[in-house]
């Protein structure tokens, strides 16, 4: 595993920033390995970063970093920036209810190390998926959902992260809304579904594309938050349907590019390689 740290940050647009942070990597002994820079052209010129650099040689001790860099960008407030270091593997719970594919998907490249992240749990309100968690050997836990029941198994399923330091939940085909308090207190939360919202919300939404004659099916994940399916999206695609495809089709379609656009967005994620402003994201890929 490579031991570099990586600095996102993002400012009102001005000059001198880069110059200051390569320098102050330079003067310490860092070596860049990448460098991503992005200028929003838009009313607010909005400039975002994202650096990694080699720490084997670096002058600063990690634990000394933050602070550092805090004294670096702090002639440039008001920025907001992340510090991150290779060597903290993520961590994730995957929130699922039936459906397995994307579960499996995301099971199956973090096997094979393609995702290179620890996932200590699995969160569900069904005993569906217990057998696939289990023959990749990830705990499962069921936290059966009713109106009734609803806000007290929420704050047992906060405690559950807590006690595993989860930093990132991904909804992996959950079906259940969270309710606000729930949104707020949980750490970063990945969504995926299907892009014909808000045209088909509801129950069957294939079915509703099928009746309309769509041409295209499509998926996004994105940011979780308190206005459902709205937050900021990380990815997204679409496959092409003709009149010969039927509603199963469609189906078998969708679900392809919700685990591949899903797995992409968390991939993105994990690396590091995302930042937010307002309702947007850039990302870095």
């Amino acid at each position: 595993m490579r031991d570099d740290a990586i600095l996102l940050l993002s400012c009102p647009d001005r000059p001198g920033l880069v110059a200051e942070i390569s320098n102050f990597i330079h003067r310490n002994r860092g070596n860049i390995v990448a460098l991503d820079e992005h200028v929003d052209a838009g009313e607010d010129a909005v400039f975002f970063m994202r650096v990694a650099w080699d720490l084997r040689d670096f002058l600063i001790p990690r634990d000394a970093l933050a602070a550092a860099v805090a004294d670096l960008v702090r002639p440039f407030d008001p920025l907001e920036q992340q510090l991150h270091f290779t060597k903290d593997r993520p961590r994730l719970a995957l929130f699922v209810s039936k459906a397995s594919h994307c579960l499996y998907d995301l099971l199956a490249r973090h096997e094979s190390g393609e995702l290179d992240v620890d996932i200590p749990l699995i969160v569900s309100n069904h005993e569906t998926l217990r057998r696939g968690a289990e023959r990749f050997g990830v705990p499962f836990h069921v936290f059966p959902i009713t109106p009734a029941t609803k806000a007290t198994q929420e704050r047992e399923e906060l405690a559950l992260l807590r006690d595993h330091g989860v930093d990132t939940v991904v909804l992996a085909r959950y079906m259940q809304v969270l309710t606000d308090e729930l949104v707020a207190a949980l750490p970063a939360t990945i969504n995926i579904h299907h892009s014909f919202l808000p045209a088909f919300v509801g129950a069957r939404p294939y079915r509703q594309a099928f009746e309309r004659g769509v041409k295209v099916v499509g998926a996004t994940s994105h940011y979780v938050t308190a206005q459902l399916d709205e937050g900021p999206i990380i990815a997204q695609d679409v496959m092409p349907v003709t009149h010969r495809d039927g509603v199963a089709d469609l189906v078998r379609k969708g679900r392809d590019l919700e685990k591949t656009v899903l797995a992409r967005a968390v991939w993105h994620h994990v690396r590091r390689r995302v930042l937010t402003h307002g309702r947007r994201t850039v990302v870095f890929d």
